[in-house]
């Protein structure tokens, strides 16, 4: 392995997940295709495949080759019912945002209507005792997380 290309996460619409990402969370769209073509369809394993897809990139990292980190894919076809969301299932992930202030963040994405797990809570043991983090979801309940580091890193 040579690094990171990209991250992935399939939601229901995506004019929906570009804005929370791009105009809450503030990640830069990159990019926005269609993909109705063989290789794409011989990609995803699907013969009938079409795909919406959005590509932003994380604030704050270096970009690399790819020049995006998140890429937000909606499957005109074949459509997908969700899935059960829950964070204890085998196959959940998460993606973990630092911030510098979790409890402003907490404060400014829940007054935008943001759906929390909790509030910012004090890590109180491990290698980052003295930050704080939460979970929060994006609109297809994908789950996200505030971290904000111990003073000292």
């Amino acid at each position: 392995m040579n690094g990171v290309w990209h991250f992935s996460f399939t939601v229901a619409d995506l004019d929906r997940s570009v804005a929370f990402y791009r105009d809450l969370l503030g990640f830069t769209l990159v990019h926005r295709q269609d993909q109705d073509n063989d290789y794409t369809r011989r990609l995803v394993g699907y013969p009938d495949a079409v795909l919406r897809v959005a590509q932003l990139a994380v604030p704050g990292q270096p970009r690399g080759v790819s020049t995006h980190d998140l890429e937000l894919v909606e499957y005109m076809r074949p459509r997908g019912a969700p899935r059960d969301p829950a964070r204890h299932l085998p196959g959940a992930a998460h993606l973990a945002l630092t911030v510098e202030d979790a409890r402003a963040e907490h404060a400014r994405l829940s007054s935008a209507g943001v759906r929390f797990v909790s509030p910012p809570n004090e890590i109180t043991a491990g290698v980052n005792a003295g930050g704080a983090a939460c979970y929060f979801l994006d609109p297809d309940d994908i789950t996200l997380e505030l971290v904000q580091p111990p003073p000292a890193t």
